[in-house]
């Protein structure tokens, strides 16, 4: 008797190993359809950067399936046009997805499978994107957390929800002649101009790939990590972050290595539990998500829709183009603009002086970075914001207003890292690498630069500008 097939619909689950969604079809007799829909209707489609990766990642996840005798379906569209067509199309009985948490998600999701159950088609969600999900990680009255430090305590006693780890399937039974869209012609990368070329001579996107820099991270720089990763003139962060958005690599795969290695004393507790600690801060921005949906526009403490933000179109055009004044700022975008990345620590100064130094509402900074990021994460992006901001859950205090010229000094004392993005301020001396204005003119001249002709002058003073801040959140006070 002929088996109906089973539609696996990718999502941000682009790999074939520890997937619950393809493995539990997998075991099936019945064929698989592995099935990528591309909407760009949703509200937060992927940005330029995303889209770069998007397309060499779905690239190789259908080399991937090749590999073992299937092939990937593109479709472009609405998500449940696109799979009511394709279970008439196919005379599939069944559809299994791995959840999503954005609410307009979560609503197209839950109407899909309650049309498709009524229909008499099989539907199976599983998690593949979180250790836990936001329902399962509550307070001990039943709410979720809005502070970081519990809810951390908490999923490292809880652990992952699903210890295995789910190997890759040997071999998937594809059903023959299912038509699919050429990924060339959903032209996701960019070609006049190709924007892109840093992005790629930095990145390879692919669970391969994935797999390589954690066991790479793991193997030579995680007990460097408690430390080092304040420092961006250094390679001791993970660059994980975007295979984790694209699911090129699951949460459980990371926090399964990192805990085999603490017990076998590859390296030292401290350093594999504060990398688990910045794990868990996505899974609590994925809480923040789900339960506040607004996030990503609205903040969640309320004083701030009447802080006094400035609209002042030519120094956002400057903070973007990395062209303040301030060295470690402009590293920063451009390091952004040239990778599709930027270190941790240098997000939160290049945010804290588009929010407190420009006074430019902070909505118009993640709008940036979700275009530019190529871990653009909805929920991490909106979170992290709204901390620097001061108006998300356990945010850090507006008054604390970082100085990038004493942050630049700290974390980057040699400026290796201004130097490599910023190169006009090569021949610098370390003294003046963060702030050239206060470089005597001859030692301008003898580095070749010129203030307010080959490199800029600040486009506004931090002191003042940190005064204008304080009066501007003394303002809302107590709203």
């Amino acid at each position: 008797m002929k088996q109906s097939p089973i539609i696996v619909w990718f999502r941000n689950d682009l790999r074939i190993a520890d997937n619950p969604a393809l493995s539990v079809a997998a075991k099936s007799v019945a064929p698989v359809i592995p099935l990528y829909i591309y909407d760009r209707n949703l509200r937060y489609a992927p940005g330029g950067a995303s889209r770069w990766w998007l397309h060499e990642s779905l690239s190789v996840l259908n080399d991937r399936l090749k590999n073992i005798g299937s092939k990937l379906i593109l479709r472009s569209g609405d998500e449940t046009d696109i799979i009511r067509k394709l279970i008439k199309e196919t005379n599939a009985s069944a559809v299994y997805w791995n959840r999503r948490y954005y609410k307009s998600e979560v609503d197209t999701d839950k109407k899909l499978k309650s049309a498709l159950s009524d229909a008499g088609i099989n539907v199976e969600t599983f998690n593949a994107s979180l250790l836990r999900e936001p329902w399962e990680i509550e307070t001990g009255s039943g709410t979720p957390y809005r502070v970081f430090t519990p809810f951390w305590k908490k999923l490292k006693e809880a652990g992952p929800n699903r210890v295995k780890i789910l190997p890759e399937p040997k071999k998937l039974k594809s059903p023959k002649n299912i038509s699919s869209e050429n990924l060339k012609e959903w032209q996701l990368q960019p070609t006049n101009p190709d924007w892109a070329e840093g992005i790629a001579g930095q990145w390879k996107p692919g669970e391969t790939e994935a797999m390589n820099r954690l066991n790479e991270f793991l193997d030579d720089e995680i007990d460097s990590y408690s430390e080092g990763r304040d420092r961006p003139d250094k390679e001791f962060t993970s660059r994980l972050s975007p295979y984790l958005h694209f699911g090129e690599i699951s949460p459980n795969q990371i926090w399964n290595a990192v805990k085999l290695g603490i017990d076998a004393d590859a390296f030292s507790q401290s350093a594999g539990y504060k990398f688990l600690s910045e794990l868990a801060w996505r899974e609590f921005s994925y809480s923040l998500l789900y339960y506040n949906p607004s996030l990503p526009k609205k903040p969640l403490r309320k004083e701030f829709t009447s802080f006094p933000w400035r609209k002042d179109t030519k120094a956002l055009w400057k903070w973007q183009r990395g062209e303040t004044g301030y060295p470690i700022v402009d590293a920063g975008m451009r390091q952004l603009w040239q990778t599709g990345w930027m270190h941790n620590r240098v997000r939160m100064i290049v945010a804290s002086f588009l929010i407190k130094d420009l006074l430019i509402p902070w909505q118009q900074g993640a709008s940036w970075f979700l275009d530019t990021l190529v871990d653009a994460d909805l929920a991490n992006n909106s979170a992290g914001w709204q901390w620097v901001a001061g108006s998300g859950a356990d945010a850090s205090p507006f008054f604390r207003i970082f100085n990038p010229v004493t942050q630049g000094e700290k974390f980057d004392p040699h400026g290796d890292y201004v130097r490599e993005f910023v190169p006009e301020l090569k021949d610098l001396p370390d003294k003046y690498i963060h702030s050239p204005w206060k470089a005597p003119e001859h030692v301008l001249q003898e580095a070749g630069i010129t203030l307010g002709n080959n490199y800029n002058k600040p486009i506004v003073d931090h002191a003042e500008a940190r005064d204008r801040a304080l009066a501007g959140y003394n303002e809302i006070k107590g709203k």
